[in-house]
């Protein structure tokens, strides 16, 4: 039986701080749309989070062993779902990513994230081989590849690399050199460097410099600088090969006043709708940005823009340290926990979290590029508020398991 004075009510009360801020900004942010259906978002994420609850206190009664058990069972389960998504889906700005049920849509990729930390953790858990094995790698890769493969032929990029970091966060985790972890990604340094010879040689004596420091073994070294040499050739081709607007978006990155009105436009009003609010914010519907409609995407993609203006850099503040609560609460959890398996599965969830984090903010303020993740907690999107509230409830029912094997 469940003893509720047990729980982290810490963890759950800044997971639910972050969520009612969320549905705050949504009000604010959809407040002077003409149609009552926009009006009326921040009602459906109040809906969305009463369920969101739900299913957080479903998992924080479910036994720990259960999940263990059922994690490849979950993980296929989840691969199937991206299949039928690609067969019988539903089309929206050119993509099929979700099951529509009525007024409802689920994105299987959100589950998916879910099923491999489940899948991966059960792994890493119990694998005998050693951590820097080709087959350990192979096998952890092979995992988590099959469900990116099907996510990018919706197409969903940025979704696809949360997988990747979750591969790399409990790769890390269960002991992996963070050495060898940059020599796995050197291939990508590579080729943004081939972009410009002269830094692509120097680039390229830079790494086998590093390499006969490392000495990772002759075959991890070979392989490691033939990828190099393979990304770096092809860059000039992947380059002709995209589509203008793909190009667009990358240079724009760089400088978004090369299209201002266009691939640039969100960051420049996202920078300036959070320059404008200042130390205390211009106050709840009162952003200009907002309210005259130059923030584009503002309740999902841009939720932090609109709390940098209404509620300025104490606003701001006060989000970033309810984040790093929780996540200083997941690193205590899963360094307590004896369970490997718990372990991995509650860095894998704060691994997820993070990053979305990390990028949906950075995107705001134009350090990172326009990728379409959407901030935990406060951004408009049931599939992602019942995401998030799954993970928490993992971490909960961690803590709450801790001394158990």
């Amino acid at each position: 039986m469940l003893n509720y004075g047990d729980l982290d009510w810490k963890l759950i009360g800044a997971a639910l701080a972050l969520s009612l801020i969320g549905v705050v900004l949504i009000m604010s942010a959809q407040h002077y749309e003409t149609a009552t259906y926009q009006q009326t978002f921040y009602q459906r994420q109040l809906i969305w989070l009463v369920i969101a609850l739900a299913v957080f206190a479903v998992v924080a009664h479910l036994p720990l062993r259960g999940f263990d058990l059922s994690a490849y069972l979950l993980y296929g389960g989840a691969v199937v779902m991206l299949v039928l998504v690609l067969l019988i889906g539903s089309t929206r700005m050119g993509a099929m990513r979700w099951f529509s049920f009525g007024p409802i849509n689920l994105a299987p990729s959100d589950i998916a994230k879910i099923a491999l930390v489940l899948a991966l953790s059960r792994f890493m858990a119990y694998t005998k081989l050693p951590v820097s094995s080709k087959r350990r790698l192979g096998l952890s890769t092979l995992l988590m590849l099959i469900p990116v493969m099907l996510i990018l032929k919706q197409p969903d990029l940025g979704t696809s690399l949360v997988f990747f970091v979750i591969l790399f966060v409990l790769w890390f985790w269960s002991g992996l050199s963070p050495w060898y972890m940059l020599l796995i990604i050197s291939p990508l340094f590579s080729l943004i460097a081939a972009s410009q010879t002269v830094a692509w040689i120097v680039y390229l004596i830079v790494l086998l410099i590093f390499l006969s420091w490392l000495r990772p073994g002759m075959m991890f070294g070979v392989l490691t600088v033939v990828a190099n040499l393979a990304f770096g050739i092809i860059m000039p081709f992947l380059w002709g090969r995209m589509a203008e607007y793909q190009k667009l978006r990358i240079l724009t990155f760089v400088d978004p006043s090369l299209d201002p009105r266009g691939a640039g436009y969100q960051i420049i009003q996202s920078k300036i709708a959070i320059g404008s609010g200042g130390f205390l914010g211009k106050g709840l519907t009162a952003g200009s940005q907002t309210r005259l409609e130059f923030l584009p995407e503002r309740h999902t993609d841009f939720i932090f823009s609109v709390l940098g203006e209404e509620f300025g850099l104490i606003g701001g503040a006060i989000v970033l340290i309810l984040f790093g609560f929780i996540f200083y609460r997941a690193i205590r959890i899963a360094a307590k926990c004896r369970s490997r398996f718990a372990s991995h599965v509650v860095m894998g969830a704060a691994g997820i979290l993070f990053f979305q984090f990390f990028v949906n903010i950075g995107m705001t303020l134009g350090f990172m590029p326009v990728t379409g993740l959407a901030l935990p907690f406060l951004s408009y999107g049931g599939t992602s508020l019942v995401l998030c509230w799954t993970l928490v409830g993992f971490m909960v029912l961690a803590d709450y398991h801790w001394q158990e094997y």
